[in-house]
């Protein structure tokens, strides 16, 4: 049997083991009501990420008037901050590395910005538009370089300072910068072959430095090493639009869909979901983001119900 053949084989055989997802066990779960202590002149937008930092502090992401709200452990508000900054014009992801920075992804603007623990800019990855430039015809039909993005998604920062960026909605590749900021490599394109995508969407990493990239257009998840080398492809029976994994030695990642999310261990198997589709407390839609400090605790931005949930898992 020829190489590739055998490849493709491999990974098809692998794949059926997230297909147990429509046959997975139903998780019970409760909503914790009215947990986010949302002071009642902020109005919410679309809900599109969220994200933990060592304190336990919570930090919800939304596309209102106030971009990033910060809250206790307990759900009480302390602080919001990207107000009338043009980085906040189009929020996409948040996330904190190892060093509490916190990692934000503008979509539109193409752009990855990397926060300090103090909230001070301290690095950018790729590049706003320039109106001026363009409304000059100068670089029309240019083609943009390689370290710039098209609407990119999603971030992680693996334990030497190598940042991975999902380049998402136009370029459906995964980019892997050094941890200075200089372009690395990148891989992927357009398609549904193994190693493609169509919309990669979110992207997270194990202990073993192996990640998991949220294929969400290809009902997917695909795992690579941290050189781009796919190891196998997980396939669903729904859109994977969102990816969080528990801490400590034995983890498991949480893949939110729409009207529901699926639980599985770290070979692939669907170990249960929950949820239902619908827009009120106690059901969910597209699940943009989640967070999952422990095992049994969630944190759910619902993209066009304009609300954040905790969740936990009886």
């Amino acid at each position: 049997m020829k190489p590739v053949a055998l490849l493709l084989l491999l990974l098809t055989a692998t794949s059926v083991f997230a297909q147990e997802g429509s046959k997975a066990p139903e998780i019970s779960f409760r909503v914790v009501k009215d947990f986010f202590q949302i002071p009642s002149d902020m109005f919410m937008a679309e809900a599109v990420g969220v994200a933990l930092d060592s304190k336990g502090h919570i930090f919800i992401l939304n596309r209102g008037n106030h971009p990033v709200l910060e809250f206790n452990a307990d759900g009480s508000f302390i602080t919001t901050f990207g107000e009338g900054s043009p980085l906040f014009t189009t929020p996409h992801s948040i996330r904190f590395d190892s060093q509490d920075n916190l990692w934000y992804v503008n979509s539109a603007a193409n752009l990855v910005v990397k926060f300090d623990p103090k909230r001070r800019v301290e690095q950018a990855l790729g590049r706003r538009e320039e109106p001026w430039v363009y409304l000059t015809h100068g670089i029309e039909r240019a083609i943009p370089p390689p370290a710039s993005f098209y609407q990119p998604t999603d971030t992680v920062v693996g334990p030497d300072g190598s940042t991975y960026v999902t380049d998402g909605y136009g370029n459906s590749r995964v980019v892997k910068f050094a941890h200075e900021g200089t372009l690395i490599k990148y891989w992927g394109d357009r398609g549904t072959k193994p190693g493609q995508f169509n919309t990669p969407h979110s992207i997270v990493m194990d202990a073993n430095s192996t990640l998991y990239v949220a294929d969400r257009q290809n009902d997917r998840i695909q795992v690579f090493d941290t050189d781009g080398n796919l190891k196998t492809v997980w396939n669903l029976d729904g859109p994977a639009w969102s990816l969080c994994i528990t801490p400590g030695p034995r983890q498991v990642l949480f893949v939110g869909s729409v009207g529901h999310v699926y639980k599985l261990d770290l070979e692939g198997h669907v170990l249960g979901k929950f949820g239902k589709l619908g827009r009120l407390p106690g059901w969910f839609d597209s699940i943009h983001a989640l967070a999952c400090p422990d095992e049994k605790t969630l944190y759910l931005a619902n993209e066009f119900s304009y609300r954040f949930d905790k969740v936990v898992l009886q």
